[in-house]
């Protein structure tokens, strides 16, 4: 007899955010008073701009803010997402083919949620942000895992994609730049990419959260527009939380066919019903107004992210590709494990990322959370000081073991 005391199979089977995790914990030891630097966070450390906030705080003595509103999420900024994605992607939408959302993370679900049924696959190339495969269980449908390593820089090949398709894959994953490597594709990849899941019939969710991030010579591209054919089968995930940093103000949108938004409106409405609107009247200012506080950040990210793979490679055992895009690089730690690291010896990343925080207070994020092990993400969202400060700390115990 089946004990209706349980909870759901589908409560138990979910995982917790790791990058959330980390972070948690190590606020919870900085409570304790240990000196912790925690590389986890994907979130920038600067505060949102000003002239957000204002809008933000003046919606709050607005009494339309205070009622429900529409389930897409406010008229006047489902239109200004559009134009916005017009201005900075040349993509032409219809604002009847955006839903805000609460963040990026519910845009992600409400596709899947829209698109998957159980029993479907979806292809996510390795490493994958952590939420992406808790999704895809949450629809009941499964993830198929196509693993990529730095002799590709972390991208998929359609040789891959085609090595992997069954006829129960409904959906491709695809994000550039990457979450968590950093990796951005390039146009010719991303046309591959797309003329293959073109010809399969194939459904593509593409996450543009970090289209502004990006270094060097990298350039982001939005795959609808390199590649139209596409378009009809096409989800763009996107939202404030990275450009302008707002993670705490939780809005997102998704941008699909017009059978999609009006699905996903369905399901909001019960979910939700609407996004937080004050947050909404922040986020209109926000894509409605100029970048350049994001440029300012994306400097500062950008000399971070040098330090770090400079001082990633100093340390014997690690290496490095230099990451193109997004605040996080990923190292390859292999060459850390099975070695005596102060009174530890680690044999994977899980135990590596223990060791570390055991030992001299750092928080990394292990490459198991990310279908990668052997690799850890660390994000060079944090303040230069610390930044130096917790690498250093690392290379000191390699160099004394």
């Amino acid at each position: 007899m089946t004990d209706r005391s349980e909870i759901s199979q589908r409560a138990k089977n979910v995982q917790p955010s790791a990058t959330l995790a980390i972070t948690n914990q190590a606020n919870q030891l900085r409570a304790e008073g240990k000196p912790v630097i925690g590389y986890g966070a994907g979130e920038p450390d600067f505060p949102t701009p000003d002239h957000i906030v204002q809008a933000g705080a003046a919606a709050t003595h607005d009494p339309k803010a205070h009622r429900y509103s529409p389930a897409a999420g406010q008229p006047v900024l489902r239109e200004a997402v559009a134009e916005k994605t017009m201005r900075d992607s040349r993509y032409a939408v219809d604002p009847s083919q955006v839903v805000i959302t609460n963040g990026g993370k519910q845009a992600v679900y409400l596709t899947c949620q829209a698109l998957l049924d159980p029993g479907d696959e979806v292809l996510l190339p390795a490493p994958y942000w952590v939420t992406y495969p808790e999704a895809v269980a949450l629809a009941g449908a499964r993830a198929i895992p196509i693993h990529t390593d730095e002799a590709s820089n972390f991208t998929v090949t359609v040789d891959q994609l085609e090595a992997a398709v069954t006829d129960r894959t409904k959906m491709l994953i695809f994000v550039s730049p990457s979450n968590p490597t950093g990796a951005v594709s390039t146009a010719a990849q991303i046309e591959a990419i797309a003329a293959w899941a073109h010809q399969r019939g194939i459904w593509v969710m593409t996450d543009e959260i970090y289209e502004h991030l990006v270094y060097g010579s990298a350039t982001h591209h939005s795959m609808p527009v390199l590649a139209p054919e596409v378009a009809d089968r096409c989800v763009v995930v996107n939202g404030v939380a990275k450009t302008y940093a707002m993670t705490g103000w939780r809005v997102g949108w998704l941008i699909g066919p017009a059978e999609v938004a009006q699905g996903a409106t369905r399901i909001q409405s019960h979910l939700s019903s609407n996004t937080n609107n004050v947050a909404q009247a922040a986020a209109l200012e926000a894509v409605t107004g100029p970048l350049d506080a994001t440029m300012r950040m994306r400097e500062a990210f950008d000399r971070r992210r040098r330090t770090m793979v400079s001082m990633l490679e100093s340390i014997e055992g690690v290496t490095c590709r230099e990451p193109q895009g997004a605040f996080y690089a990923f190292p390859n730690l292999s060459g850390l494990l099975g070695r005596t690291l102060g009174t530890r010896t680690a044999s994977t990343t899980l135990e590596l990322a223990s060791v570390l925080l055991d030992e001299v207070n750092v928080a990394i994020v292990p490459g198991e959370a990310f279908g990668a092990p052997g690799y850890a993400r660390l994000s060079f969202a944090l303040g230069d000081d610390d930044l130096a400060e917790g690498l250093q700390r690392i290379k000191d115990l390699v160099d004394a073991s």
